[in-house]
């Protein structure tokens, strides 16, 4: 017979592998910025050890204020954007045979396989006015002379909802392709029509899923970093832009660490808030 302890030891042997990694990779640096969040910076330098609230004081300064509400309402709107346009794609995509369905998955990943660098400097060439779209739209008869869109708000919305749509349709097809086909069919037979049928029927059952995959890609905007500086303006730069700003180009190590920890914990709340909603999904199931 097996000792007790060993027993219980074999249970929790796999998750030794994981939390090492979590805490060599995660807490650990964690530690180290909340350090760095308090500690004194120095004129002319970097900083030094100490215990100071001052870097998070300047959280209710109005530059930050700022630059943190608006780098909220483009993540927010970026989701509602990605999930307005990526729910009904992603629908349409589970409806379809299975190889047009393979085609469309291999499709979203390799444009999830281009980096944020390319995206930018893509769409802002897309946005120029020499080689830009505007040019296509003066050869057709749409436009009186070619204009450039970036920098702008306009061109940064769209940078953004490109590399936020295909991690929501990747995020909503396996729910989405779980659905039973006779749900649709017997509101059909009620008598509701396709829009209504999709409207009332299939998008309140995936409520959860639609709010998770909401907060996922707001918590992915949140952490955008290039497009801001490439798309926008100086104006539309984000939080994250903020901290590397403070963190290279002012050598104010302390009040970028203390943004960052803050930004750090919003997501994670975020995060925290999908896993509830899973898990009150699992339940209601």
């Amino acid at each position: 017979m097996s000792a007790p302890g060993s027993s219980s030891g074999a249970r929790y042997a796999p998750a030794v592998y994981p939390t090492i990694m979590l805490g060599l990779f995660f807490v650990v640096p964690f530690a180290i910025m909340l350090a760095v969040s308090f500690a004194h910076r120095v004129p002319g330098g970097f900083y030094e050890p100490g215990f100071e609230l001052a870097n998070y004081a300047r959280f209710v300064t109005s530059f930050f204020l700022s630059t943190l509400g608006f780098s909220l309402f483009v993540a927010g709107l970026t989701a509602v954007i990605c999930i307005l346009v990526g729910f009904p794609v992603t629908y349409f995509i589970t409806r379809m045979a299975h190889r047009r369905q393979v085609l469309w998955m291999v499709f979203l990943l390799s444009v999830l396989s281009l980096s944020e660098v390319i995206v930018g400097f893509t769409w802002s060439i897309l946005l120029s006015r020499t080689a830009g779209i505007s040019n296509l739209l003066v050869w057709l008869g749409l436009m009186e002379r070619p204009v450039s869109w970036a920098p702008g708000f306009a061109a940064l919305m769209a940078g953004m909802c490109y590399l936020g749509f295909p991690y929501t349709v990747l995020v909503l097809f396996p729910a989405l392709s779980r659905l039973d086909p006779e749900l649709p069919e017997a509101a059909r037979t009620l008598g509701a029509s396709p829009l209504r049928t999709f409207f009332t029927v299939i998008v309140p059952i995936y409520r959860n899923a639609i709010v998770a995959t909401v907060i996922m890609i707001f918590v992915f905007s949140l952490g955008v970093y290039l497009l801001p500086q490439v798309l926008g303006r100086p104006q539309h730069w984000t939080l994250s832009v903020l901290i590397t700003d403070q963190a290279i180009f002012q050598s104010n190590l302390p009040f970028a660490a203390a943004m960052a920890v803050f930004l750090m914990l919003v997501s994670l709340a975020l995060v925290g808030v999908t896993l509830l909603l899973g898990r009150s999904e699992r339940r209601a199931a």
